[in-house]
Formats: C-alpha cells, sequence, structure tokens
C-alpha cells in the first residue's frame, strides 16, 4: 500500500499545479488544499474498505468530511489524477466510479437514486469536467472528455466529449472535439452555450420577423383604402354631374 499511496500522493500534488494557476509551491499544495486532503484520507479508508475493515474506513471517511467539507464514501472508485477544486459540499456516493484524469469543483454531488442495494451512483469516465453545483443522479454514465455546466443536474447518461446544461441537462453541444490526453482537458467552463438565451433569441428574431410582415400588410392595405376611398370620390362625382344634367 505505502508505494501505491505515495504514488498517487505525488500524482495528486502535480495535477494540482496543472489546472489551478494559484498554486505555488509543493508544501503550499499538500498544507493548505482540502482537495488534496480530501484524496489522501479517501485511499486510506478505500484501502480499509477493500480489507473488510469497514467501521474504521467509515470513521477516517467522517473525518476526511469534517476536515474538508468533502464526504467521500469510503467504497467510492476514483481514479488516478483527480482534481477536486475547493471542493466545500462536494458529495460522492457509494458506488460511484470516477476515472483518470477528472475535475470536480464545489458543491458537485454525484448521488443515487435508490434505496436498494447494488449500483445507484454515476460512473464518471476519464478526462471530464464537473463545474460548480452540479448533479449528476442515479447510475448513469458521463462519457469521456465530458463537460457538465454550473448547476446543472444530470438523470440521464452523456455521450462522450459532450457539454451539457440546464435543469435537467441538456446535451447543448457534442463535436467530439475533445481529445484522450491530459493537455486537451478543458476548465473554461465559463464558456458554455446557454439554451434558454439561444431560444429566447430565436423567438425574438422570429416575431421580428412577424412585426415586418405585419407592417408591409397594414402598407397594402392602407394603399388599398386609399385606392377605394379616390374611386368613391370619382363615382360620386359622376353621380352628381348625371343627377345635374
Amino acid at each position: 500500500m505505502a508505494s501505491a499511496t505515495w504514488e498517487h500522493l505525488k500524482e495528486d500534488v502535480e495535477v494540482v499545479f496543472e489546472r489551478d494557476p494559484a498554486a505555488r509551491s509543493r508544501l503550499e499544495v499538500v498544507l493548505t488544499y482540502p482537495g488534496v486532503h480530501a484524496l489522501m484520507l479517501y485511499r486510506v479508508a478505500n484501502w480499509l474498505w477493500r480489507r473488510g475493515v469497514k467501521l474504521p474506513a467509515r470513521i477516517v471517511s467522517y473525518l476526511s468530511r469534517f476536515l474538508t467539507g468533502i464526504d467521500i464514501h469510503p467504497a467510492a472508485t476514483i481514479g488516478r489524477r483527480v482534481f477536486i477544486d475547493h471542493g466545500m459540499g462536494v458529495v460522492i456516493g457509494e458506488t460511484t466510479e470516477i476515472g483518470d484524469d477528472v475535475t470536480l469543483y464545489q458543491g458537485v454531488t454525484l448521488g443515487g437514486t435508490s434505496t436498494h442495494k447494488g449500483k445507484r451512483h454515476p460512473t464518471i469516465e476519464d478526462f471530464v469536467v464537473i463545474t460548480t453545483g452540479a448533479t449528476v443522479l442515479g447510475p448513469v454514465t458521463v462519457g469521456h472528455g465530458s463537460r457538465i455546466g454550473a448547476g446543472s443536474v444530470v438523470i440521464h447518461s452523456v455521450p462522450p466529449n459532450s457539454t451539457v446544461v440546464g435543469i435537467p441537462g441538456r446535451v447543448v453541444r457534442g463535436d467530439g472535439a475533445h481529445g484522450g490526453n491530459l493537455e486537451l482537458i478543458d476548465l473554461d467552463h465559463g464558456d458554455l452555450p446557454d439554451p434558454v438565451a439561444r431560444a429566447i433569441s430565436v423567438l425574438v428574431e422570429h416575431v421580428e420577423k412577424l412585426e415586418r410582415k405585419l407592417d408591409e400588410l397594414a402598407a397594402r392595405l392602407g394603399s388599398a383604402e386609399e385606392r377605394r376611398q379616390e374611386e368613391d370620390e370619382d363615382l360620386r362625382r359622376v353621380k352628381a354631374f348625371l343627377s345635374e344634367g
């Protein structure tokens, strides 16, 4: 366990420098980053859990939540180079499976939707980014390289290389542009499409087109009315001429 734990610890520290520009030194990361602390304690708790020492594993998990504000069940499966940024309020359920090179921001919930035993939490594949306050519920799969927008609620599986926003979460982009390596992890989660704004924009454009057509129709009706009035005036003059004759 010691060698594997040491390797994971080194990776957990190094990945902070790759994804957080605020990190300044390894000592600072080791001493002050709750995401790193939570993963360290999780790996200890998971080692105990897998060997049947479940009560001590839960105690370590509880201690981790008390110290970091991050709640990771010791039975969860978490891969390598996972980065939990800030981390306060992150919840990772018992049957959650997280792949390699995943990034989680504060307030993320990977929760269950059933009281039955068995797989009831999400599977997060490699290179996924789940942003602030997002919730992924149930035994769904978030595909390789996908992004979950802030505050989204995901209740259905997400194809690889997709972007999901909204409540419930909807795939708004799926161009397959992401690659399968660390350099292509996209942390610019502020640059996400807004489907509501897009729908409103389309409706506004449609209303403007209808208004232009109404104006054109009103103009045609106005011209027709002027012509009818002119014809009525000519007819009145003819009648008056005939009556005088």
